[in-house]
């Protein structure tokens, strides 16, 4: 793997080299001190503005202390991921009723008045990873197969998936702007549908990414009809646009109090705007919080709304940041003749 930061420069701090290594050396690393002092819940159900704020109101009334969480929208639908604990005792939240009634009352929220049968709410007993979890969460409510809310962007990922019968493999290509997390979101979601990657070739040219899979059932067949094969196409779709970042990215930095989700999230309602992503989190005592945001239809939001936005939460907390850089100019080209990368398949020689 040829790897830089987010903003395309040489990897040079040994720390993060050697975390890498060690994570890669680890054949079952232990992910059970993740939410370790906390409850985890897991939310599905139909998106729509100001729901966000509808949800931490919830848990602020519930003396619920959100330290942790993740929110992803696709198609329609979110998906979110919440650690919270007891207002008053700093502890995890194990009493059976009061988990009933947070689950009762968040239900409620979700469902709106469409959404009857698939909003879901869960207290999560183990989590492996995060952002794995939330991909799982998103294709187990089906949002690769949900009317896409938005129009197609230009930059919608292109899938073509296609047999290779002499060698009993399927070929997935997936063409598609490049970003952090790519590789993962992918893979994970190959490996969730019991597919295994036997060869890949993953290339980058400034801000696109092309990546080869020759994959199998786990059973060592390929695909084997043509429903299975647009399936597989709308489910990396949805891989690559489920963390896709749409709109304004706002980062929030403040001490953290009780309800401040609340404020910050009814804020961005009465002012029309839609939270697409969020990234929450807490460290001694300090919120460090990622909202994407649009207007109320998808739109890029209206800069002075915006600004009104950031004067009633705070100019020095609130802040507009700049996506990072992800491409850069490289010294090697991708391999490839007339933009195009070279199939795997003439490298492989047998397997």
């Amino acid at each position: 793997f040829h790897v830089t930061d987010l903003n395309g420069n040489k990897l040079t701090d040994e720390s993060v080299i050697s975390y890498i290594e060690q994570s890669i050396e680890t054949s079952f690393p232990d992910r059970s001190h993740e939410f370790d002092g906390s409850t985890a819940l897991e939310l599905t159900g139909t998106d729509r503005v100001g729901l966000l704020s509808e949800v931490f109101a919830v848990l602020a009334d519930l003396q619920c202390d959100v330290v942790d969480a993740k929110v992803w929208t696709h198609n329609g639908r979110i998906a979110s991921l919440i650690s919270v604990k007891d207002c008053n005792s700093g502890s995890p939240i194990n009493d059976s009723q009061q988990i009933d009634r947070i689950e009762s009352r968040l239900r409620n929220i979700l469902r709106g008045d469409n959404d009857i049968h698939s909003a879901k709410t869960s207290v999560s007993l183990a989590i492996t990873h995060t952002e794995r979890r939330l991909h799982q969460m998103m294709f187990a409510d089906r949002d690769y197969g949900r009317k896409p809310v938005l129009q197609c962007r230009e930059d919608s990922p292109v899938v073509t998936v296609q047999n290779w019968a002499e060698r009993g493999y399927s070929v997935m290509n997936v063409q598609c702007k490049d970003r952090a997390k790519l590789l993962f979101d992918v893979v994970c979601t190959l490996t969730d549908m019991q597919y295994v990657v036997f060869h890949a070739t993953i290339n980058t040219a400034e801000d696109k990414a092309y990546m080869e899979f020759y994959v199998r059932h786990t059973d060592g067949t390929p695909i084997s009809s043509e429903a299975e094969r647009q399936r597989v196409v709308q489910c990396l779709r949805a891989a690559v646009e489920r963390r896709a970042s749409h709109g304004v990215r706002l980062e929030l930095c403040t001490s953290d109090r009780q309800g401040l989700l609340a404020n910050v999230t009814r804020t961005f309602r009465e002012n029309g705007l839609n939270v697409t992503r969020a990234e929450i989190s807490t460290t001694n005592d300090i919120a460090r919080n990622v909202f994407y945001v649009t207007d109320a239809i998808g739109n890029v939001a209206d800069p002075k709304i915006i600004e009104t936005v950031r004067e009633k939460i705070g100019l020095g907390e609130l802040k507009v940041k700049e996506l990072p850089l992800i491409y850069h100019e490289r010294e090697e080209k991708a391999v490839g003749v007339g933009g195009a990368v070279y199939s795997l398949g003439s490298l492989v020689r047998k397997n």
